[in-house]
């Protein structure tokens, strides 16, 4: 199968590729720096700078990860729009391209995220529910996902993947926690209740590996373990991994202060279900927290 990804070299592109290319796919990364895809994704991902390299080739499927990092920086105006351009509006390129082919790929796999539905509070939250809370992260979610959709009248079937927080040794948002956590100055922040939607990286490849192949599969996937866990559960338990105390909070206020709207993200959270992952089938294997960030930490000491 030729495979086209955008974001293929981000953490999960990178675990893509590599996967895939295990298989026996033919891969194509579309990138801004197409000539490090290569060293990035491994010697047999071809890189393109423009999607015209591919005109008039067979393209199977298109794995749309492309987009900004979120949580790197306050939204100023600025980021704003840089995080709205790599996300919408790269994926309109996307569907410019689709539609001048005329042997067009048979399914769209399309990113987006659990926070799509915005803070949650204590609702359980599976695909079949509104948005909670409409505030940046989740409008910027809800507009990816409807241009994606576009794809529909052109033949395509098109899956949308609410991905939840990625547990991963070789970045993300754990990463970003091991220094404190390590030096014993980890714990809760603010007050510790919000929920954290977590999936470790190999199941999260082989959900949307599951997916690809699920014909019948369409629509809003949630790419999480089926339990979520509050922060301050979270914090507790990495630091239990990582024989650390746990108990320094980070409080609400400052946060707020320095980060603005971003700090939505860091004091909300989502309850979210992995339901219709479960009802076509699909099994994790990782379903216990501190199951998952002990082989994460253990493949990171490697």
């Amino acid at each position: 199968m030729h495979i086209l990804l955008t974001g293929g070299t981000g953490l999960i592109g990178k675990a893509l590729c590599q996967f895939w290319q295990q298989q026996g796919h033919q891969l194509t990364v579309w990138s801004r720096r197409p000539a490090e895809v290569r060293k990035v994704c491994g010697d047999g991902v071809r890189g393109i700078a423009k999607l015209a390299e591919l005109d008039g080739q067979a393209v199977d499927a298109v794995v749309n990860l492309a987009g900004a990092p979120i949580a790197d920086r306050p939204w100023t105006r600025k980021r704003r729009l840089l995080l709205w351009e790599s996300r919408i509006g790269l994926t309109e390129q996307l569907l410019a391209w689709l539609e001048r082919q005329t042997q067009r790929p048979r399914v769209l796999l399309s990113g987006s995220a659990v926070g799509w539905y915005g803070d949650g509070g204590e609702r359980e939250l599976d695909e079949g529910q509104q948005p909670v809370k409409d505030d940046f992260a989740s409008h910027l979610c809800q507009a990816w996902e409807e241009t994606a959709q576009r794809a529909e009248p052109l033949g395509m079937r098109v899956v949308l993947l609410r991905t939840g927080l990625v547990l991963s040794a070789n970045g993300g948002f754990v990463k970003r926690m091991l220094p404190p956590f390590r030096c014993g100055l980890g714990g809760p922040i603010g007050n510790g209740r919000q929920w954290m939607p977590w999936v470790h990286i190999d199941d999260q490849i082989a959900a949307i590996d599951f997916l690809l192949n699920h014909s019948e599969a369409r629509g809003p996937y949630n790419l999480c373990a089926p339990a979520p866990v509050r922060n301050r559960e979270f914090a507790k338990t990495l630091g239990k991994v990582l024989h650390r105390p746990a108990l320094l909070p980070l409080p609400a206020l400052p946060l707020r202060i320095v980060l603005g709207e971003m700090s939505d993200l860091l004091l909300g959270g989502q309850r979210t279900r992995p339901a219709r992952l479960h009802e076509a089938g699909f099994v994790f294997r990782f379903t216990e927290l501190h199951d998952a960030l002990g082989n994460v930490l253990a493949s990171s000491s490697k």
